[in-house]
């Protein structure tokens, strides 16, 4: 489920009827299943009073170890903590990278923060999670 493109919001929070559950991570939060493209979900944002911010600068996590799920799990759930200090309530995984160095596995991720939010000023997550 940890792949390039894929989008989490945080399970508590408030979300549009086009953002559809697909799956859950063990973190809390819930990956979504994407059936428009990014114009058509702006569209449709914009058209029911949606705003879908996109964060400047991503955030990068590289976590060594020999088993891929494990590591890659754990790689985004740093990223979810360095989400969360920044008030978003989502995240959209920009690349996932398997690697070695010395013979020692190594995943990174890069995910950029986004935030899900009815109105256009930003108010930044308040939960918990």
């Amino acid at each position: 489920m940890i792949m390039s493109g894929g989008l989490l919001v945080a399970r508590g929070a408030l979300r549009p009827r086009c953002f559809e559950v697909a799956g859950s991570h063990p973190n809390g939060w819930i990956f979504i299943k994407q059936t428009l493209t990014p114009q058509q979900l702006e569209n449709e944002l914009s058209a029911t009073g949606w705003t879908f911010y996109f964060m400047a600068g991503p955030v990068r996590v590289t976590v060594f170890g020999f088993n891929r799920e494990k590591t890659a799990s754990a790689a985004l759930n740093r990223c979810i903590r360095v989400v969360k200090q920044q008030r978003c309530n989502c995240l959209q995984i920009e690349r996932v990278e398997m690697h070695s160095f010395l013979g020692i596995p190594y995943v990174s991720v890069s995910v950029r923060p986004r935030h899900i939010q009815k109105g256009v000023l930003f108010a930044g997550a308040s939960l918990g999670n």
